[in-house]
């Protein structure tokens, strides 16, 4: 889709808890739109990774601020599939855990390490026509003057059940119950952390996925952003 400049990219800032859809909605509209897709969610797995592989503990703030010089952290389509990237290294495998999920969660909440990847976050979508970003803060810290704001939400069990089948599909085991408790503590360390806290930005349009499939979910998102793009081309909105 054709977007007239207007300054800057036309941000797609889709925010929601564990599970919720955010990341196949998130591909899908910018496949649809031919916008770039930023995983901000991979950023701070490969973060979480990368302290592993040094060996440390998330719970060493100042340790983890140290690693952030050595980490250099790139998206990148490869055979047609976005992968992350990790100083060189294709990671993917390694950040879809269960594992990593929550080892993620753990290290966003460590103040210089959401300042760097906000950064890097609005770097990569900085010289597109549009970007979507998905995430937990998306619209209200990285790009708050996003045009196009979504929160997805959906209840605990749906979300956990979409976690193990996700999990399943890569070959991964899954408990149902183990899982459907890790989302629900990741929703509290997302939403109780002192900085950039889960929540839906004012205006944000809310959108209940529990009872809709994916192909539902992101037809009904792509309509809403193609909506407001039009109102933008048409300078209803700026």
């Amino acid at each position: 889709m054709e977007i007239a400049q207007k300054h800057r990219p036309f941000i797609v800032a889709i925010d929601g808890p564990a599970g919720s859809g955010k990341t196949t909605t998130a591909k899908a509209l910018a496949r649809d739109l031919g916008f770039i897709y930023v995983d901000t969610g991979a950023m701070y797995r490969a973060v979480a990774l990368f302290a592993m592989r040094r060996g440390v503990p998330i719970t060493e703030q100042e340790a983890i601020c140290a690693l952030l010089p050595d980490v250099d952290i790139r998206l990148e389509r490869i055979d047609g599939e976005q992968h992350t990237l990790l100083n060189g290294d294709n990671v993917e495998a390694h950040i879809r855990t269960q594992e990593m999920s929550k080892a993620a969660s753990d290290i966003s909440a460590i103040p210089c390490v959401r300042e760097a990847m906000v950064d890097l976050q609005r770097k990569a979508a900085r010289g597109a026509q549009g970007a979507v970003l998905e995430g937990r803060d998306i619209g209200t810290v990285v790009f708050p003057d996003s045009r196009c704001k979504v929160f997805l939400v959906a209840d605990a069990d749906t979300r956990a059940l979409r976690r193990k089948l996700q999990l399943e599909e890569n070959g991964i085991p899954s408990d149902l119950a183990t899982i459907r408790r890790e989302i629900e503590e990741r929703d509290r360390n997302d939403a109780e952390r002192e900085h950039s806290p889960l929540r839906k930005a004012k205006d944000a349009i809310e959108v209940e996925t529990t009872n809709t499939t994916i192909d539902e979910q992101v037809s009904m998102i792509l309509s809403l952003v193609k909506r407001r793009i039009d109102q933008f081309q048409k300078g209803i909105i700026e």
